[in-house]
């Protein structure tokens, strides 16, 4: 039997001589762009780039208005805005998040109710937005969180009933379908990121997608200092809707426009995704499979209304009982050692985040004691949340569904391996 990578063996990919896909990915492509916009002398401010890639995103996404802004947390933040959302009002968010999606609530002066997720997709867990609603309540974020889909049927029925807004947290899922309607397209507004760790990406940057004419315009105008959206900035909008001002301003906000550089990147990366999305969906699907025929290895649950999978990392499910009750540290290091990339948890729930801490800024956050009495995350019960982070949460980066399938079954073989001697890594 050969000897685990952790304890001096032979590792079971060596990535010196056989690396894993490169992410992220350019080419040829975004070297021209790039010059082309260097040479333009237009670098930023709703230049031709941004305009075009507005409207493919658009198109891709199957909405009706896409608007480019500096990052994933401000597009959330804006749609909070946009929809009104402030002080004394209550927005419901998983409890397993990146802690952006938490904190731009905090951002406009209203509370973040954090509610558990599912066992099986880590995405928020409808009965828990039901028993959270109050009269406060004014909108739900799912979150479409690693490889899974947020309920979308069920989430919208709860916020029909109650009549609340829904705001699509789609970081993870550009280009994923719910019953063949693209993420981002469901809820009154999708936010995504383009942070390079994403599955499309500029280095950093964002989008907001919406249906909404009027939405769409106040988003426009919030994320470019307030001005009535400008030229082709909004492609397809009816101008003048709503009254926010005299005709010198619309809103008052700042600046969270991206460059011209980002958006030429992002043309390019949205012409790959397509196929990207599909080759990581056809190696997800083959080794989600395979990793069902292992004893302790539980894959999330893909539902079958998801009719195209995005993925943002791979994740699946440890059961250290299946592995002679080797903690999940010693099993996430083992695989590591074994297959040459981070092997990591899951997001920190909320309640319990190092990133996410609400009282370390008083001068900004604390309005009165009941405001801060309420962004206090300890005060939520997160059991699923705590359960899946501390005990079963097993992700890869994105990149090794881009490879073969014999890059699957070596996956698969490096952790077979591990269960073969966990009873010697416990000693």
């Amino acid at each position: 039997m050969q000897k685990l990578a952790i304890q001096g063996g032979k590792p079971s990919r060596d990535i010196s001589s056989n690396p894993w896909p490169k992410w992220p990915v350019w080419g040829k492509e975004e070297e021209t762009a790039l010059i082309e916009v260097l040479n333009s002398g237009v670098w930023s401010y709703n230049g031709p780039k941004e305009v075009e890639f507005n409207k493919l995103f658009a198109e891709y996404t199957g909405t009706k208005y896409s608007l480019c802004t500096v990052n994933g947390t401000i597009t959330m933040q804006l749609a909070l805005e946009a929809l009104g959302i402030g002080v004394g009002d209550e927005v419901i968010v998983p409890g397993l998040t990146w802690q952006a999606t938490a904190a731009t609530v905090i951002d406009v002066n209203a509370t973040p109710i954090l509610v558990d997720v599912l066992e099986d997709t880590w995405c928020i867990d409808p009965a828990a937005i039901e028993k959270a609603i109050t009269p406060k309540t004014k909108a739900i974020i799912p979150v479409h969180l690693y490889g899974a889909f947020a309920d979308m049927d069920a989430i919208m029925d709860i916020a029909k009933k109650h009549n609340l807004y829904v705001i699509e947290d789609c970081a993870h899922k550009h280009g994923g379908e719910w019953k063949g309607k693209k993420a981002g397209s469901i809820g009154d507004v999708g936010s995504f990121s383009y942070q390079l760790s994403k599955h499309l990406t500029a280095g950093e940057g964002g989008s907001m997608t919406t249906n909404n004419a009027d939405l769409a315009e106040k988003l426009d105008a919030l994320r470019n200092v307030g001005r009535r959206p400008e030229g082709d900035s909004l492609i397809g909008a009816d101008k003048g809707i709503g009254d926010y001002g005299d005709d010198g301003n619309f809103i008052q906000s700042g600046n969270f426009r991206i460059t011209e550089f980002q958006a030429a990147i992002l043309i390019e990366g949205l012409k790959r995704l397509p196929e990207q999305n599909a080759t990581r969906d056809a190696n997800g699907e083959y080794l989600n499979e395979l990793l069902k025929e292992l004893p302790g290895i539980s894959p999330l649950k893909r539902d079958e209304r998801e009719t195209k999978k995005a993925y943002f990392n791979f994740a699946f499910r440890y059961d250290k009982s299946e592995f002679k009750n080797l903690p999940i540290e010693k099993f996430r290091a083992a695989l590591e050692a074994e297959i040459g990339i981070i092997v990591d948890a899951c997001y920190e729930p909320l309640n319990n985040c190092s990133l996410y801490v609400p009282h370390t800024k008083p001068a900004r956050h604390k309005l009165n004691e009941t405001y801060w009495e309420g962004v206090n995350p300890k005060r939520f019960s997160l059991p699923v949340c705590e359960r899946i982070f501390e005990k079963e949460s097993v992700c890869l980066h994105h990149k090794v569904l881009m490879g073969t399938k014999a890059d699957m079954d070596l996956i698969v073989s490096a952790i077979q391996k591990i269960y073969n001697q966990s009873d010697e890594l416990m000693s």
